[in-house]
């Protein structure tokens, strides 16, 4: 009988503890709801993002001030290590100081338009003129000062339908289940530019660069009633935002403004329009800033979990659902996590780093400058990693958020699909608030793949659609009104719990393999190889 006494303690110990570290892990995820749920700070601190720091365009002086708050905010909340780090060079920035347009003939009215960003100052009346143009020869009839100091049309019209049906949607059970069931990824195929299409594109931003309209005009691609969908200024050689470039003036104007127009010009009565722009190039280094902060942690401290969103905007609206939505859900979640340590007195085990990226809507820069520098060589192309940084293996998971305001349905596992297991536990305490689907699926687009790329597991969370691709993406109706609180502290809430949870495990989080031909390289290697 004494022999059976030792392993019936053992078991009654392990049950024991066992139902201590349940009892604590309720606990905490019960603090983290109760912090992110019912004591949410996120729309003020969105409003501060948008209201008063928007919009954040990469480069601007704008962006430099949301900076600032950002870093004092950050600080306010208790976090460590707070600072900028430098990445570039990204080009030149650019700031809009004022801008009306307005029609004067055939009569007067004013003009639904927003310059493109990267145009240069420009103030002149002068008459319209459509480039008809089907192939190359068609280029050369408007040379030789047929459309220089004139405004020229670029489009076609566009036809308008009515939106009988809803611009908002939610996930419904049918497209969760269909994202769940979806098998392995396979790699997208980089595209090469269209042979016939932007070789003629690239002709006519050519002639119009020798040519010197006015200023060039152009539709939004897509919206009605008043949206307006405006990004970069077009060239037909080098960026526009690339030092000492001469860029033409460039304004997108609304569908319905821009069809009356065209249907004034078809009935062959001449239009005058009146603009008057003024813009200013910026940021003389052309160097940029990430934002970055930390909650230490301890015995695990040197590995790190991070979370982060791209604090850069385009121009038109104040970029709230792209990406002031993202970026003040992980402003949030890092504060969640810091009154849940203060309440619980539990410390991270490892380091919690949050980053705000810029340059992300040029093309990932400010991610993939942070990559480049800590985790991996990257090649000529950006993207491709040649060699491994030591420090590469010490990033547990990188969580983004960078869809729209909609809340969180689940999570992209980008082909890892040795993390499910682990995702499904976590999501368990969110069932109510709509969060269980797990996808094999990778989605594109945004800075979680500039670590999903150098094999750190980079996690992009699927979002509630809502209104983002119809009517705020990129467009002058990116304003805080479109935000959804409660999906908005649903999300923040989520992405604590698997910041800490990620935090707290005994092992990092499984990885993807990677090419068997990477390695890792020491600092010194890693010179010799940034040097060639």
């Amino acid at each position: 009988m004494k022999n059976l006494i030792i392993p019936v303690l053992v078991v009654v110990l392990i049950g024991s503890i066992q139902a201590q570290e349940t009892a604590t892990e309720t606990k905490t995820v019960d603090i983290i709801k109760k912090h992110g749920l019912e004591q949410s700070q996120i729309m003020e601190t969105a409003s501060w993002m948008t209201d008063i720091y928007g919009p954040r365009l990469t480069g601007s002086p704008q962006l430099d001030r949301a900076t600032e708050w950002a870093v004092d905010e950050l600080k306010n909340m208790g976090l460590q290590n707070v600072h900028l780090e430098e990445w570039g060079p990204f080009g030149r920035g650019w700031q809009l100081t004022h801008f009306e347009m307005h029609a004067s003939e055939p009569n007067y009215w004013p003009m639904m338009a927003y310059p493109k960003a990267w145009s240069p100052s420009v103030s002149g009346m002068a008459e319209v003129i459509y480039l008809d143009i089907e192939d190359k020869e068609d280029i050369d009839k408007y040379r030789g000062g047929v459309i220089s100091g004139k405004f020229v049309m670029m489009d076609t019209i566009r036809d308008v339908s009515e939106p009988f049906k809803a611009m908002a949607r939610r996930h419904n059970p049918e497209s969760l289940l269909k994202m769940a069931n979806a098998g392995e990824p396979t790699p997208r195929p980089r595209r090469g530019n269209r042979a016939g299409g932007f070789s003629l594109n690239k002709e006519i931003w050519k002639m119009l660069e020798a040519e010197k309209p006015l200023a060039v005009l152009d539709r939004s691609y897509k919206g009605d009633l008043g949206t307006v969908f405006v990004s970069g200024a077009r060239t037909g050689e080098g960026r526009s935002r690339d030092k000492d470039k001469a860029v033409v003036p460039q304004v997108t104007l609304s569908v319905e403004q821009y069809n009356r127009l065209f249907r004034t010009l078809n009935k062959g009565i001449q239009v005058t329009l009146n603009i008057d722009m003024k813009a200013n190039y910026t940021n003389p280094d052309e160097m940029e800033h990430n934002i970055i902060a930390e909650i230490p942690g301890t015995d695990l401290k040197d590995e790190v979990v991070m979370f982060g969103a791209h604090f850069d905007s385009w121009h038109t609206g104040t970029g709230a659902t792209d990406n002031a939505a993202g970026s003040s859900v992980m402003m949030e979640a890092a504060r969640i996590l810091v009154e849940t340590i203060k309440e619980t007195g539990i410390q991270p085990r490892r380091t919690l780093r949050i980053a705000l990226w810029t340059g992300e809507e040029q093309g990932l820069h400010g991610s993939r400058g942070y990559v480049a520098r800590h985790y991996a060589n990257l090649g000529d192309n950006g993207w491709t990693p040649q060699s491994l940084k030591p420090r590469q293996k010490e990033v547990s998971a990188y969580y983004n958020l960078d869809n729209g305001t909609g809340k969180i349905r689940g999570v992209y596992l980008q082909g890892n699909s040795d993390v499910a297991p682990i995702f499904r536990k976590w999501l368990e305490p969110f069932k109510d608030l709509d969060a269980s689907t797990l996808t094999l699926s990778n989605t594109g687009g945004t800075d979680h793949l500039a670590f999903d790329a150098v094999g750190i597991p980079g996690f992009q969370f699927i979002q509630e659609p809502i209104a983002y691709f119809t009517r705020t993406h990129h467009s002058n109706m990116d304003n805080w009104d479109h935000l959804s609180e409660e999906d908005l502290k649903q999300a923040a809430t989520l992405i604590a719990h698997f910041v800490w949870e990620t935090s707290q495990r005994d092992q990092p989080l499984p990885r993807k393999a990677l090419d068997e031909d990477l390695k890792v390289v020491n600092a010194e290697e890693a010179k010799k190889i940034d040097r060639k």
